[in-house]
């Protein structure tokens, strides 16, 4: 029987040991891995195999990964760091917090790196400046509590090695409902946190992703029924989950044949904090470091669309983010002769090093945010971690894991018939396309027939060639900078695909392109479907007006003419093609405009559609159908 308070001494006790501890929810034991440290470049560089023998390998995945898929990141040389297992043993949980210690750890000169009116100041300009032109839907920027730890010791490895496992006792006995509670001990860098976020999980073939969004900080005294459906009821909270969830899709969509299927919503409860929360599955045949690769990273703690939501991050933080918002991974070698994966994102998460402790915390800014609103956000994440560990006063109404003599736990506020039928309404706004089993397009309309979808730096493109999958077509993506005019002329349908960015603005090498492309199509009359903006695109073309929205209609649902039908779709645009009220043509094509405002919804003329919403989004209940329809007014 192992000792467990002499093995964690041991490791403790060590410098050159490292090792991890990882309590998984529900666990009644604690996952502890010991093994040689490898720090490698690149994700296919994580050391799976040796001569043949599958290994098990848990991987620190730092936030600067995202430059190996053509990304901006501040480069702070923060490792991608690999521990390759020798040891996996399972530890009951009541042993090891019994082993641990839980003398508090003095911390002086606390606070946040970035003051409030100084944070404030930048979600201001992120809103005006970012998401007012059309850049993105959302974008989450991060500042740091830090502190500086009191060793107290003459053998500050040791210290500090002593301070990480007891915040992890606090977690583990503090915190509730997170999805990995962790300590990850190497040398130089120190991590324990309770991350309530399942990024991306691959096992057996099936691949699920486990999108979190919205935060209701639990007011004094506890959650309530009135509060929480107060927070449920938010617009801001509502869309903003939406959001993550469509750039979530487009993720699955790139490493799910089958595109991926929505369940849910529910409710995360934490000892201090709500989130509300999707399930997202499909089914997938890839390496688990391509899958990785390919889901890099999370929108609710980037934003979307993910490429440029990077560029907002690298322009808005003056520090880079070291392991925040990357994942931890354990690969884990399965009966196929394969991998199978488990990462949580690294939020929630207490960085220890060189005597500094570092807790990083991001809020989602959208059209709605309330720059104080945002604020308070970061606050409330920060001491949901700093309460769980005693740096700062814990809730009273925290649940203790293990103490019996501690306060009852919360009722479970997601039992309550009335706050589950608020969550269950949530669907009824979302497209039945995403939320069931989706069929075959062997036997599609346009079954025989191929496309191809030009991607303008918005992945919502994976998700419209999933969706142009279903209706028959053989869908190919191509980047923009990489499709030739021999590749324009060749397709038999090009689908001019959405991308941020003022459409009027062709210095933009990408919105140059995409202009010469609708154009080629055009003059050739060769089928064209032009989304989003392209289809701003495409109305410039043929004379049409371009002008900013008042407001950006980003995450935006609504109910629209597109020629005789009303549809209901889903709009990430801040730009809009608009015509006078009650114009129906311009020149060869047919218009559906909004009667009010002529703001510009759809086109349609001699091979050519267009449409300004998009229909492959969940909030697009008529996606499909209206889909299908432009097609064939593109193929007519």
């Amino acid at each position: 029987m192992t000792d467990t308070a002499a093995l964690l001494a041991a490791l403790v006790q060590d410098p050159d040991a490292s090792f991890v501890l990882i309590a998984r929810d529900g666990a009644q034991s604690v996952e502890l891995l010991t093994g040689d440290i490898e720090d490698v470049d690149l994700l296919a560089d994580i050391p799976l195999s040796l001569e043949g023998v599958s290994r098990e390998v848990f991987a620190m995945v730092p936030y600067r990964q995202v430059r190996e898929r053509g990304f901006e990141a501040q480069d702070d040389g923060t490792p991608l760091r690999c521990l390759v297992v020798d040891r996996h043993e399972h530890l009951p949980l009541p042993d090891v917090v019994k082993a641990l210690p839980q003398d508090a750890v003095p911390l002086k000169d606390a606070g946040f790196d970035i003051s409030d009116e100084d944070y404030a100041q930048v979600v201001t300009r992120v809103i005006a400046d970012e998401i007012g032109r059309g850049e993105g839907a959302n974008f989450v920027i991060r500042r740091d509590y830090t502190a500086t730890v009191d060793l107290g010791s003459d053998d500050p490895v040791h210290a500090e090695r002593t301070a990480a496992l007891t915040w992890f006792r606090a977690l583990l006995t503090h915190e509730r409902g997170a999805y990995w509670t962790f300590a990850v001990i190497t040398p130089g860098h120190i991590a324990v946190g309770a991350s309530p976020e399942a990024h991306v999980v691959a096992r057996d073939g099936i691949v699920t992703m486990n999108p979190i969004s919205g935060t209701f900080r639990h007011p004094s005294g506890g959650a309530t029924k009135e509060t929480l459906i107060e927070f449920l009821s938010s617009t801001k909270e509502t869309e903003e989950l939406f959001m993550v969830v469509d750039e979530e899709l487009k993720m699955m969509s790139a490493v799910c044949s089958d595109g991926g299927r929505i369940t849910g919503p529910h409710l995360k409860q934490m000892s201090r904090l709500t989130h509300t929360e999707y399930m997202l599955r499909g089914r997938s045949r890839l390496d688990p470091r391509d899958i990785l690769r390919e889901t890099m990273f999370a929108p609710t703690v980037t934003g979307s669309p993910m490429q440029n939501a990077c560029a907002v991050i690298r322009r808005h933080e003056t520090k880079p983010r070291g392991y925040y918002s990357g994942v931890a991974a354990l690969f884990t070698p399965n009966a196929e002769g394969g991998h199978d994966v488990d990462a949580p994102i690294l939020i929630r998460t207490v960085y220890l090093e060189d005597g500094q402790l570092r807790v990083p915390v991001g809020a989602t800014l959208v059209r709605h945010s309330d720059p104080y609103g945002e604020v308070s956000e970061t606050h409330g994440k920060a001491a949901g971690v700093l309460g769980a560990i005693g740096a700062i006063a814990r809730d009273v109404v925290a649940e203790t894991r293990l103490d019996p003599d501690a306060p009852a736990a919360e009722t479970s506020l997601a039992d309550d018939p009335e706050v589950a039928e608020l969550l269950a309404s949530r669907n009824s706004r979302l497209a039945e396309f995403w939320l069931n089993p989706q069929e075959d397009g062997s036997a599609g309309p346009f079954a025989g027939r191929s496309a191809l979808v030009i991607d303008a730096e918005d992945r919502f493109t994976t998700m419209l060639a999933h969706q142009l999958r279903h209706l028959g077509l053989d869908a190919k993506i191509m980047p923009w900078h990489a499709v030739t005019d021999a590749d324009v002329d060749a397709a038999q349908l090009v689908v001019a695909g959405p991308g941020p960015g003022d459409p009027r603005d062709a210095t933009i090498a990408r919105i140059a392109r995409m202009h010469e492309i609708v154009t080629r199509r055009l003059g050739h009359s060769a089928p064209l479907l032009a989304v989003c903006l392209s289809h701003q695109i495409l109305a410039d073309q043929l004379g049409i007006e371009l002008a900013p929205l008042a407001s950006p209609h980003q995450g935006l649902q609504k109910v629209v003419p597109v020629f005789g039908e009303g549809a209901s779709i889903g709009f990430y645009n801040t730009f809009t093609a608009r015509v006078s009220p009650g114009t129906t043509a311009a020149g060869a094509a047919e218009v559906s405009a909004d009667a009010a405002t002529g703001d510009v919804y759809a086109l349609r003329g001699p091979s050519f559609a267009s449409v300004q919403g998009h229909l492959e989004s969940i909030l697009s209940r008529d996606g499909i159908r209206t889909l299908e329809r432009l097609i064939t007014d593109a193929f007519a």
